[in-house]
């Protein structure tokens, strides 16, 4: 590599494809290093920065959404450009990230579901939890969905975080949400909603349920709703009350369970059933619409490496339903030009370093970061020792690293192709109109959720400034 690389004289130059959590805590790790300096670009499809953040977290979980607080002093810091409204793979492509980086970081998280693969799962009404959260939270790539809320029940499938928050948010006092930033297109239907009943389907045992107590200890809080939960299902097998005694998530989570199983229904107007060792089978329907699910109960069996799974007991029950949503697991979606592990949903890598899928070799200075790193795991704060990792990689490759050979802007380049780049200054602008329209109504903020809208209130503050 050229010998002042990483200098003043001839800074590292980074590109950081996404502009959620695991991207900004890769750019937070490299502009830590007291002896490095570098420029660092985020590129990002919409508009709007901070990816889960926005578009994921729970409108109801503001707290959560202080961390942009931190992403902030980031974008506005020296050494770094934000680069919204730009696809990669359209305007800007692998071959010119190569030409104009040293060092290319993919952040892209993992864009699409896992399906249940059973039959009637592509009925109308069944669908993927994550676009219910896209709607509600208003993306602009879901913002004229439409959900079945016409029906007294919705089942939801999972047991994981995502699972407990859309399970909450359709039983949620639809004036409490009022006060939140979730869309008001979400805010305006759930307010005519007709779901009284959620029943969540876990095939596993409450044992293994993957949520948090957090979120399990809201259910209890939430006004007007009662929590169900079988007794039975909460007799445990001898594996599973012996793994609580390692695991204190998991423990607490019982021992809430329990007490939720022994209030029972006090006439709440709404109610959520929480089911165990239950897994979906079948979706059922009629004229293209589902109108039912076949549950089949299950019984846990230890499996070769000790953990335990679930197999079908072949007891079946039927559940009428006008939705259900899928919170299965999530993976990546291939970028152009860019490795994809198919089977796993995410960009193979070693220690953060992308890897041929074919040859498994190395790509030099290539680099990936969070869910697209490590599949759908953990939470936000998890993205940061995670990023931190990988950056830990793109040191240690320094000194073989070619310097990129293109030595004019990205900027420029953009700029030829005709692309309406939002900047970080543009974005403050979008910031500031959703703030004052929130403030006026006693909200966090209205967020704008057409991106042609976006681009004009920004184009509108461009020539106001």
């Amino acid at each position: 590599m050229s010998a002042h690389l990483g200098t003043a004289e001839r800074p590292l130059r980074v590109a950081i494809v996404g502009a959620g959590p695991a991207g900004f805590y890769a750019a937070e790790a490299l502009l830590k290093q007291k002896d490095l300096v570098c420029r660092i670009d985020f590129f990002n499809r919409l508009p709007t920065p901070y990816g889960l953040v926005r578009e994921g977290v729970a409108p109801d979980h503001q707290s959560i959404k202080a961390v942009t607080r931190v992403y902030d002093k980031l974008a506005a810091g020296a050494g770094v450009r934000y680069f919204g409204n730009v696809t990669f793979g359209r305007d800007l492509h692998h071959a010119d990230l190569k030409a104009h980086y040293d060092q290319i970081v993919y952040a892209v998280g993992a864009q699409s579901d896992r399906k249940m693969g059973i039959p009637g799962e592509d009925l109308a009404g069944s669908m993927p939890a994550t676009i219910f959260v896209g709607w509600y939270n208003g993306h602009p790539d879901y913002r004229e969905l439409s959900f079945n809320l016409d029906h007294e029940r919705v089942i939801v499938v999972g047991n994981g975080n995502v699972a407990m928050d859309v399970t909450r948010i359709l039983v949620s006092d639809p004036d409490e949400l009022a006060k939140t930033d979730m869309a008001d297109h979400a805010i305006a239907a759930l307010r005519s909603s007709k779901v009284r009943e959620v029943v969540m389907l876990g095939r596993r045992g409450p044992a293994q349920a993957a949520f948090t107590n957090p979120e399990l200890k809201e259910f209890g809080e939430l006004a007007g709703v009662d929590v169900i939960v079988d007794p039975a299902d909460l007799a445990l097998d001898p594996q599973s009350e012996a793994s609580l005694a390692n695991d204190k998530t998991a423990l607490k989570n019982v021992e809430l369970l329990r007490t939720y199983a022994a209030r029972g229904a006090t006439g709440a107007p709404r109610r959520i059933v929480m089911r165990f060792l239950a897994s979906p089978v079948e979706v059922l329907g009629a004229d293209g619409q589902m109108t039912a699910v076949k549950v089949e109960r299950n019984q846990l069996i230890e499996s070769a490496d000790g953990t335990m799974r679930p197999k079908g007991t072949g007891n079946y029950d039927t559940l009428e339903a006008g939705m259900i949503l899928r919170s299965v697991g999530y993976k990546g979606v291939p970028l152009p030009g860019v490795p994809y592990n198919s089977a796993k949903g995410t960009i193979p890598n070693v220690e953060g370093r992308v890897t041929d899928q074919e040859s498994n070799a190395v790509i030099p200075g290539e680099y990936v970061v969070g869910w697209a790193k490590r599949g759908p795991s953990g939470v936000i704060g998890t993205n940061k020792p995670d990023a931190a990792a990988t950056v830990v990689s793109m040191l240690a490759d320094l000194p073989n690293l070619p310097a990129a050979p293109a030595d004019r802007d990205v900027a420029t380049l953009l700029a030829e192709r005709a692309v309406d780049v939002v900047t970080y200054a543009d974005w403050k602008l979008l910031d500031a109109h959703e703030s004052a329209q929130g403030q006026a109504q006693g909200r966090p903020r209205v967020k704008v959720t057409c991106v042609t809208e976006m681009m004009a209130i920004i184009h509108a503050g461009r020539n106001t400034a």
